[in-house]
């Protein structure tokens, strides 16, 4: 039996951690996570290979430089000449050409403004200048006061304002940032590519594997896979091959005991007719005789269980032929009432022998079924048999038809026993029923039963009917 294909085998022999499912995830992760860190070292090789040393390009300088150089400068002049100071200012203008600068002397008077500024006092006390000053620590724009004179002694001072966007350079990490945000954003895209393309390798197989699972052969059974790989879906499936194959053992050995089963009942059955005619005929002989009153009742005890025993064989034998699709049925359009007197007619003595009273309330015109007219007849004999062993006490069999929905009929046979759920000492093994439900089967017909302590009723209709 060709298995279903689940993907190239693996014929390689691998450990058990290194070739789960959970292994292979856990690489994906791993490699995701610590190839961050080596794209940044990546990244800042290449800019130092391509563009060498990055070094920082201030205009003006750093922050320290140009504090230092405004120092510098007031410290060379002098507040008492005013001319002086404007013109070194002027200058200093043209080398901060961004800058703003004022310059205040010695009375608190602010002097020359390059260029003019809005909200600057034109005279100074001591709080304006202490405010200023706390207002100009660490904001924008970066601002330096020095004092004028040698060692900053002189009673004026003057001011440089400068926009610190003039005095940072951009880090080599600032200026590498969006090739490296790029990259992680790249690196994260790959991480969910390969996670989808990995669960969706393991969604196909389990796919695969469930549908092994509903493809069977002729006998029912899940046709068994090739393993793909071996971790823990592989595993699954060796699981359900083995299942697979147990199911199978098993069917065999049921198909060989079913065999043997038929073969054993076919076989006591044909050897028990010999016997039991010969046992018959002995009985019909014995009854001939003169006997007493006591061996009367013995052979009449003799003639019953040797034709319950006939039919009991005869059971055997019809049920053995179902099972092996030996019976022959013959379907044809047949009146099911005159079937149904017909076949109470044979009863009516026994019957009437056993105390039972028939009430037979059938319609005139005909019921038309489609059966086999022997099986049909066979069905009503196990059935008049079962109320005879077990419904005898009952003293009543009804016999009707009732009319469907449809306006088609559905036959009904009652007693008045004790149902089927009683305990009786002629309960056999259910053969006459299991004859019964083959043959309704074989004839599409259905049957419902309703049995309960007042008494049993078995309905049989088309099986195209509505009931």
């Amino acid at each position: 039996m060709k298995p279903v294909e689940a993907g190239n085998a693996d014929k390689s022999e691998k450990p058990a951690f290194l070739g789960s499912l959970l292994f292979r995830y856990m690489m994906i992760v791993v490699l995701a996570l610590f190839f961050i860190p080596a794209v940044l070292v990546a990244v800042s090789v290449f800019y130092a290979v391509v563009n060498g040393p990055v070094q920082p390009e201030l205009k003006y300088g750093n922050s320290q430089q140009v504090k230092s150089d405004w120092d510098a400068e007031a410290g060379k002049l002098d507040a008492s000449n005013p001319e002086i100071v404007n013109e070194r200012l002027r200058e200093l203008k043209l080398r901060y050409e961004d800058a703003s600068m004022f310059w205040v002397d010695g009375t608190g008077r602010t002097r020359l403004q390059l260029p003019e500024q809005a909200g600057l006092p034109l005279s100074w006390t001591a709080d304006d200048t202490v405010r200023f000053m706390k207002q100009s620590v660490n904001g924008d724009p970066y601002t330096v006061v020095s004092f004028l004179g040698a060692d900053g002694a002189g009673p004026g001072f003057m001011v440089l304002q400068l926009p610190r966007t003039f005095l940072r350079a951009d880090s080599p990490v600032d200026m590498m940032a969006p090739t490296f945000f790029g990259l992680v954003l790249l690196i994260f895209l790959v991480f969910v590519l390969l996670s989808w393309l990995f669960f969706r390798n393991i969604r196909q197989r389990l796919l695969r594997l469930q549908s092994a699972m509903t493809a069977t052969d002729g006998d029912g059974i899940p046709v068994p896979i090739v393993l793909s790989k071996r971790d823990e879906i592989g595993k699954l499936e060796q699981a359900f091959n083995g299942m697979a194959e147990r199911l199978r053992v098993g069917r065999e050995r049921e198909r060989e005991e079913e065999k043997l089963r038929k073969q054993l009942i076919g076989s006591l059955s044909h050897d028990l007719r010999t016997p039991l005619t010969v046992m018959r005929s002995h009985v019909h002989l014995l009854g001939r005789e003169a006997l007493s009153l006591q061996g009367e009742e013995s052979v009449r005890q003799l003639e019953a269980k040797t034709e319950r025993l006939g039919g009991l064989i005869d059971n055997l034998f019809a049920y053995t032929l179902m099972t092996s699709g030996k019976y022959p049925l013959k379907l044809e359009v047949c009146d099911i009432a005159r079937l149904v007197r017909q076949g109470a007619a044979t009863w009516y003595p026994l019957w009437e022998k056993e105390g039972i009273e028939p009430e037979v309330d059938l319609p005139e015109v005909p019921i038309r079924w489609e059966v086999d007219k022997e099986g049909f007849l066979r069905i009503l004999d196990n059935l008049f048999q079962n109320v005879v062993r077990h419904a005898r006490s009952g003293g009543w069999i009804g016999i009707s038809a009732r009319t469907l929905d449809s306006g088609a009929f559905a036959l009904v046979i009652s007693d008045r026993g004790p149902g089927m759920s009683a305990i009786s000492a002629a309960k056999g093994g259910g053969i006459g029923l299991a004859i019964v439900d083959y043959l309704l089967r074989e004839m599409k017909l259905s049957s419902r039963v309703e049995s309960g302590e007042t008494g049993t009723r078995i309905a049989i209709w088309p099986r195209d009917m509505q009931l």
